[in-house]
């Protein structure tokens, strides 16, 4: 296990603790927009500086003040379980706005948790900020460190300030890629972050009725079957005319990015609906096709469902089965739990299929044989296949040698892939093809 020290940013609404994070984060980005409660999941990544590696952690635009709103509270109780095992605190307060009542009880509340306390005054670079400086002092902590995170304006010195104030004993061990990242998408409100929750057994997304609760991809890791797991819980996605604000059109790009970096994508949709709507069959579509990853899609409030949105939902299906036939479908309630001991099963299923990797000349001979069945003609010339060969895994990769790669159809492509899955277990999984001319 890694022994790495852990730095939390802490402070008010909107005093740039989320540019401060994106300025010493070489990976992981968190929203940065001018909006209260921003960020409310935690943000987390590694950064080195001088030979030293920390765990870095956005706590996100929250309050240690009462509070009466019932997602800031939930937001406030992880918050508050960080700060109580965190190494280092980064108070970041905004120097622009000067000391403010709220900063004053936040103070307060660290010093009660004695712990090292950087105080870090953003916004070092506007001339209000060095009116304001005296006021900053007087809230007693050692170590005040003027910054600019959006101009990258004395981050030298914090990083130096920081890693001198941290444990001295650090042990880290080579950080190893997940063997696959799994992302789970679907609309706002459809139970992604309840099933990731629920795989997990514990609240490691935040839970609410509110749909668009989760505004950032959260990433963790998961042991199964001796393989580690990324799984990764997205905001929702929705279509452009029914995006609301600057918020939701980052949502949706930043799920996008989560999809792209992912091997295996999880679609879940609200079975009480009894359809898939456009934005998830655009979705469906775009990951298994265009993307080439894995899909499963599971559907969630099972135990809300009628007989008659059952019926209508079969009908749907049906309607679909040239994609549904290809993927695994399972009903499951994130509420009674139906179901949910199995996902991890079915994904790890789906990841084995992903990654099989076939022999060419067993391949080659299956697709062969099938075109002398059923040739292919361009005006009066046939097509020629020579060979298939799988060039990679995950997703399956195959070249095919023909004569005449420039006549090439999707309907030959179709042909070629339903042959493969005839023949093998290829459930959930896409395959993608590639031409190239003998020469």
């Amino acid at each position: 296990m890694k022994n790495l020290p852990s730095i939390a940013l802490v402070g008010r609404m909107n005093v740039g603790k989320s540019s401060l994070f994106n300025r010493l984060s070489t990976t992981v980005k968190s929203l940065t927009l001018d909006y209260e409660g921003v960020t409310r999941d935690f943000i987390k990544d590694e950064v080195t500086w001088s030979g030293v590696t920390f765990e870095l952690i956005d706590t996100g635009g929250i309050t240690l003040v009462k509070v009466t709103d019932p997602i800031q509270k939930k937001v406030q109780e992880k918050v508050e379980k960080i700060l109580s095992e965190t190494d280092l605190i980064l108070f970041v307060v905004d120097g622009k706005a000067g000391l403010l009542k709220e900063d004053k009880e936040i103070a307060a509340n660290l010093r009660k948790l004695n712990k090292p306390v950087i105080l870090v005054i953003n916004k070092s670079d506007a001339k209000q900020t060095d009116e304001n400086m005296p006021e900053f002092y007087k809230l007693g902590f050692k170590n005040n460190i003027p910054v600019s995170a959006s101009h990258g304006l004395g981050i030298t010195d914090l990083l130096e300030v920081i890693i001198q104030h941290l444990p001295k004993k650090v042990t880290k061990e080579v950080v190893e890629e997940p063997a696959y990242k799994v992302v789970f998408l679907g609309k706002p409100n459809v139970g992604k972050s309840s099933l990731m929750n629920a795989i997990l057994k514990e609240e490691r997304s935040i839970v609410s009725e509110v749909a668009g609760t989760t505004r950032e991809p959260i990433a963790q890791r998961v042991k199964f079957y001796q393989e580690d797991i990324e799984l990764v819980d997205t905001a929702g996605i929705r279509r452009k005319r029914s995006v609301s604000g600057e918020i939701e059109p980052l949502m949706v790009k930043s799920s996008f990015q989560a999809l792209k970096d992912s091997d295996i994508v999880v679609c879940l949709i609200d079975g009480t609906e009894a359809k898939l709507a456009d934005q998830e069959l655009k979705l469906a579509f775009y990951s298994f096709q265009e993307q080439h990853k894995a899909l499963i899609l599971l559907v969630n409030k099972e135990d809300l469902m009628t007989d008659l949105n059952k019926a209508e939902l079969a009908n749907n299906f049906d309607y679909y089965k040239h994609l549904i036939k290809k993927i695994p479908v399972m009903f499951i309630s994130c509420k009674t739990g139906k179901n949910i001991g199995k996902v991890l099963t079915l994904i790890n299923e789906v990841w084995k299929r992903h990654s099989q990797k076939f022999s060419d000349s067993e391949l080659t001979n299956l697709l062969v044989s099938n075109l002398l069945k059923k040739p292919f003609f361009h005006e009066t010339k046939s097509f020629v296949l020579y060979s298939a060969e799988q060039v990679k895994t995950a997703p399956i990769t195959i070249i095919l040698t023909v004569n005449q790669p420039q006549f090439f159809e999707e309907s030959h492509v179709a042909f070629f892939e339903n042959i493969m899955r005839d023949n093998y277990d290829l459930i959930g999984v896409p395959v993608k093809f590639l031409l190239r001319k003998k020469s």
